[in-house]
């Protein structure tokens, strides 16, 4: 019998991806769990296996194609075995409503075998898989609190809080959510599923005039959102600078210290905290523009551009910043960054931002205006740190200075308001209360 490819759910919040490359033609054999398709979300390329061991059948998704959770991409089987026709795939989440997926009609005619088949998983994120493997859970078990009944994150660790009596010994450890599901809770995927772009990293591409270079799907992402923000959101860039001599002593007397704890403690990590300090003071900054109203965000979100060379860049979040110590903020940007350039981000990693932050001084820019990332209200472009002579109450010195410049959406925002929100900033860091 073929098993069919589905187009994964690769995060708790991702509904959709790009067919960036298949790694097998139709009528080529493959085995179960080789590299099959690299499937493109947010600018995030995953690698995702086979699910079965056979020959490509049917490609039904070209690369390129946009399609949504739970869509049939392929059919693996034998060798002339006959197959049935799905008709076109959902093109994209804008057409869930009216297109039901092949995983949807494939639920409603298959029968199920037993009574942890019968009750429909849906599609379960690499996440949930993988605790539910770690933990040896069945996840039919599990109540889902999730978008029509599907699994969390949270969902499962609720579950492993309660007492539960021992599972049977006829009862599997883990049950498939449907057959033909891409993510089968194994190490060898989740050690696996990002390693190629880890160990390839940037591809190096001898650029030479007069040739054509093709768009990447990355760089049509960053165009697309650059030009719908501009069009969606009036800018305005206000810039101030900062004197980072308290910033530049303080890490000095701790750098050290944090090494020798495995952590790098680098200048971004200050612009983090004190950007959580100025969201918690200015809590219309850390906002989203809506049409019944201004919608304030409870948790502080932090998004850091990372450059990619000449691919981009990708904007990785640090969750939930204002509960953290300086010490825990550079180790979590550290991570980020070394993750984010090699290409071992998770969908989810790069969603949810309520603030962005851009260090484009780490070239010699001493100041930009950054575009907004939408629906967010502003970002902070960090220009690079320089000693210059300044005025020092009624006397000259050198004092290390940096320019920092607040580009913020005017519908949400004012002059007052966002000058107020950068001066929180800019006193933060001189006053070094870390």
């Amino acid at each position: 019998m073929a098993t069919r490819v589905i187009m994964p759910q690769l995060g708790e919040s991702v509904v959709e991806g790009t067919v960036a490359k298949w790694l097998r033609a139709e009528g080529e054999g493959i085995r179960e769990l080789e590299p099959l398709v690299e499937i493109n979300t947010d600018k995030v390329d995953t690698e995702v296996p086979s699910p079965a061991s056979g020959t490509m059948l049917k490609v039904y998704v070209s690369e390129g194609q946009t399609v949504r959770a739970g869509t049939l991409l392929a059919m693996i089987g034998q060798p002339g075995e006959v197959i049935f026709d799905p008709g076109p795939p959902a093109a994209s989440a804008e057409h869930a409503a009216a297109e039901p997926s092949e995983a949807d009609t494939g639920r409603a005619t298959r029968p199920a075998t037993d009574a942890a088949q019968a009750r429909d998983l849906g599609f379960i994120s690499p996440v949930v898989a993988k605790l539910a493997v770690e933990h040896k859970l069945v996840l039919a078990q599990v109540r889902g609190t999730g978008a029509g009944g599907r699994i969390t994150k949270k969902d499962v660790l609720a579950h492993l809080e309660r007492p539960r009596a021992p599972a049977a010994a006829d009862v599997p450890t883990w049950e498939r959510p449907g057959e033909g599901d891409l993510f089968r809770p194994t190490e060898l995927q989740f050690g696996q599923a990002l390693a190629k772009e880890a160990a390839r990293g940037p591809e190096a591409r001898p650029l030479v005039p007069g040739m054509l270079v093709p768009h990447t799907p990355m760089r049509r992402q960053i165009a697309e959102h650059m030009l719908r923000s501009v069009r969606t959101a009036p800018h305005v860039t206000t810039v101030m600078e900062a004197d980072m001599s308290a910033v530049v002593a303080h890490r000095l007397a701790n750098k050290d210290l944090f090494e020798r704890e495995g952590i790098s403690l680098t200048f971004t990590a200050y612009f983090f905290a004190a950007s959580a300090a100025a969201l918690r003071a200015h809590p219309l900054v850390n906002s989203t523009w809506g049409e019944e109203g201004v919608q304030l965000q409870r948790p502080v979100h932090i998004g850091l551009a990372v450059s990619l060379g000449q691919e981009g860049l990708i904007v990785p979040v640090l969750r939930d910043a204002e509960q953290k110590s300086l010490r825990r903020l550079a180790a979590e940007v550290g991570d980020l960054a070394r993750r984010a350039r090699a290409r071992q981000l998770t969908p989810d990693e790069v969603r949810g931002g309520t603030f962005t932050i851009t260090n484009h001084g780490v070239s010699g820019s001493l100041f930009a205006t950054p575009i907004i990332s939408q629906p967010q209200s502003a970002i902070l472009g960090v220009g690079a740190i320089h000693k210059r002579v300044v005025v020092v109450g009624d006397a000259i010195g050198i004092r290390p200075m940096a320019y920092l410049s607040l580009t913020f959406d005017h519908r949400l925002l004012d002059g007052a308001s966002a000058d107020a929100f950068l001066a929180t900033i800019v006193a933060t860091l001189e006053k070094g209360a870390f």
